[in-house]
């Protein structure tokens, strides 16, 4: 199993997860986050770091959000999304995005 960044990421793209993620496995796109489902070890340390409660195992993911498991392996391994390591300033309009349903039309892939 492994974890997932699901669309409360999209628009909101907080990174405190990132620093804590023993194995960098974030990968950093426009407007959100994914796991490499390959580089995760399923540590869970990055669930309550998260301010968005944007982050999931894969089997508590929500039904309305299993597309993203492939979404997160598709854009971390074809994207070109590049590994994201340190903490970066959420966008400044992160906190009017959060919670907002109906997002994935606004991924910047």
């Amino acid at each position: 199993m492994t974890h997932v960044v699901s669309e409360n990421c999209i628009q909101c793209k907080f990174t405190d997860c990132v620093d804590v993620c023993p194995v960098d496995c974030f990968r950093e796109g426009p407007n959100m986050l994914v796991i490499d489902p390959d580089e995760c070890i399923d540590c869970a340390v990055c669930i309550p770091e998260c301010p968005a409660n944007a982050i999931y195992a894969e089997e508590d993911l929500p039904k309305d959000q299993l597309a993203f498991i492939k979404l997160n392996a598709e854009l971390a391994h074809a994207s070109g999304w590049k590994s994201i390591t340190k903490r970066k300033p959420a966008p400044a309009d992160a906190d009017d995005w959060l919670n907002k349903p109906g997002k994935l039309a606004n991924l910047i892939r």
